[in-house]
């Protein structure tokens, strides 16, 4: 049932998401307000419209204008070349320029303003040509005139029918200028004829003017049905039509994009109308969920105050437990530091016994039992013994033999002495481990000067018989290190044991050499020993908890010696870690403590 409520709840709230990301969708499409995106793009047309009639304006100006600047020609163009960017800019919103009736719209508007600037231009070409010879027609006439007033009365009379002719030929080109008709052409041809044979009349001084003249007005003759013809091709060109075909389809997309806003406002009504009965829905089941709540929140208000009696209860049986789990722990304490003490001390009695043994072994097979046989020989020759020392053959190697047995016996008492001294050092270790175990109890460490290469040496030493025995070779990698204040006790402890260790894991080795290598280095304030063996190796999941209190791989080990290596480590404010690459890769026993210099020392 629970289930079931819960599928309802998710139901439901997903429906409410769904409705909302629904409308919000509808909301941002119905937004986008497109009316006056389609308005500006109208005016842009419109204004494009304009200067497409203002250029037709000037370049008719520029037809019945003696002198122009053509620089309205260009503005106009220029304009409408900038209009119709942003025209295109606006569009873009609208996402036209993809559809094949736009693509074709613009390219026939584009194609059309292309041909009118081609045709515009020759225009400007044609026109300007033609409006020289029309401004210059005036002024030429002037200049024949006045040369004609400048001969003689009788001259005059003569050639008074001349100036006449010329003057008509110079208004009739300028009537032709403004009404081009093939009558005009004629009149004119017929007064260019007059005019070469009026030249022969004239004196020679007349004939370049004449030319002149004639020349402008043949070129009248020639240009002006080009201009009117270019005229009429500019006013054949169909820009406005494109500029009109380009706002109807701008009014039929806007209308298209009308009845769909239309119809995204009536879906954002229905999907509206949905959410709020879901809402209300949702509220309904809400004040119930409410009610509800209240109900189970009374129980579990009544089940917390049951609770926290029964805690209370359970607290003073803790309480009790805990006193007694002290009590046991205190025990169990007492019991690991002793183990650790026996452990600890059964290492150094391996060496005791091979101390003791060694010495014995030398007094059984001394070399002090030949003096008693070389006094039996002198013994037997009290009265004749300078004879005998003199002229018998075992006599005469009695003294020599004497010598040797002396040097002989010297060296076993130095071996003895050393065995014994090597003995004293490991009883008293054996005292100084008893007597440490106090620090368990709080006694501070006894700091000393120490030479760590001399300590090395005697947990060797210490360790000599059985490295011996398992044919381990022992390499020293030693760095320059001064003496150090350390707690003696406590090193010798720990090297001991990784030694000890060290020569256990490489006591099944036979495919290669048993080598074992002390390191000492100095590591800024830091003093590292290391033991590393080529041994068996450490299994990654024994990693985590080869110091741990009992953890042992030997059959005959009792877990008790790394454990309390790794608290000496501790209380020496340093830190004893294992490194190894797996079974049968060796291992690595690195301790780190605090480098403190003795005194007197660099």
């Amino acid at each position: 049932m629970r289930l079931t409520h819960r599928h309802g709840l998710f139901l439901l709230g997903a429906s409410a998401a769904l409705l909302a990301s629904v409308l919000v969708y509808l909301y941002i499409m119905s937004k986008a307000d497109e009316t006056e995106t389609y308005a500006r793009a109208r005016d842009l047309v419109r204004q494009i419209k304009q200067y497409d009639s203002q250029w037709e304006n000037e370049i008719l100006k520029a037809r019945i204008t003696i002198s122009y600047n053509y620089d309205p020609l260009v503005s106009p163009l220029v304009e409408m070349t900038r209009l119709w960017q942003a025209f295109e800019t606006t569009e873009a919103l609208h996402g036209h320029s993809d559809t094949p009736a736009w693509r074709t719209a613009y390219a026939d508007y584009q194609g059309a303003l292309a041909q009118k600037s081609r045709l515009v231009e020759q225009f400007k070409s044609h026109n300007a040509v033609l409006r020289n010879s029309l401004a210059f027609l005036p002024t030429a006439e002037d200049g024949i005139q006045a040369q004609l007033g400048q001969l003689a009365d009788a001259d005059k009379l003569r050639l008074h029918n001349i100036a006449t002719d010329t003057y008509d030929l110079m208004l009739s080109s300028l009537e032709f200028a403004q009404m081009t008709t093939d009558d005009k052409a004629a009149d004119i041809l017929v007064g260019l004829n007059k005019l070469a044979i009026n030249k022969e009349r004239l004196p020679v001084e007349f004939h370049a003017p004449i030319d002149i003249l004639s020349n402008h007005i043949a070129l009248i003759l020639r240009e002006q049905p080009k201009v009117n013809q270019l005229l009429e091709q500019i006013e054949a060109v169909p820009v406005a039509e494109r500029l009109d075909d380009i706002t109807l389809m701008l009014d039929r997309d806007e209308r298209a994009a009308t009845l769909v806003d239309q119809q995204y406002h009536f879906y954002l009504l229905v999907f509206s109308t949905l959410l709020v009965l879901l809402l209300i829905y949702m509220g309904i089941r809400l004040m119930r969920s409410f009610g509800e709540i209240n109900r189970v929140n009374r129980a579990l208000v009544s089940a917390n105050d049951e609770l926290e009696q029964r805690v209370e209860e359970r607290t003073r049986q803790l309480k009790d437990t805990q006193s007694e789990l002290l009590d046991t722990a205190r025990q169990a304490g007492m019991a690991e530091i002793a183990t650790n003490v026996l452990h600890n001390v059964g290492n150094v009695l391996n060496s005791v016994n091979i101390s003791a043994d060694l010495v014995t072994r030398k007094l059984r097979n001394s070399k002090a039992l030949g003096l008693g046989k070389a006094m039996q020989l002198i013994n037997e020759h009290p009265d004749d013994l300078g004879r005998y020392l003199s002229e018998d053959a075992k006599g005469k190697m009695l003294p020599g033999y004497l010598n040797q047995l002396v040097e002989a016996i010297s060296l076993e008492q130095k071996e003895m002495a050393d065995e014994l001294t090597q003995l004293s050092k490991s009883v008293d270790h054996i005292k100084d481990i008893v007597a440490t175990q106090q620090s368990y109890a709080g006694a501070s460490t006894l700091l000393e000067p120490l030479v760590v290469s001399t300590l090395l040496e005697d947990a060797l030493r210490m360790n000599a018989g059985a490295l011996t025995r398992h044919h381990v070779t022992v390499l020293k990698e030693y760095d320059e290190v001064p003496r150090i204040m350390g707690d003696k006790h406590r090193l010798l402890l720990i090297l001991i044991n990784l030694i000890s260790n060290a020569k256990y894991a490489m006591s099944d080795v036979c495919n290669h050499a048993r080598n074992m290598t002390l390191g000492v280095n100095r590591l800024d304030d830091t003093l590292q020993i290391s033991v590393t063996d080529e041994g068996e190796g450490i299994a990654p999941e024994n990693m985590t908890r080869i110091f741990a209190h009992g953890f042992t791989t030997r059959k005959e080990g009792h877990g008790f010696g790394l454990h309390s290596c790794a608290l000496a480590a501790v209380e020496m404010n340093g830190h004893l870690a294992a490194y190894s690459d797996g079974p049968g890769k060796g291992a690595r026993f690195v301790l780190q403590i605090p480098l403190i210099i003795a005194e007197g020392e660099s």
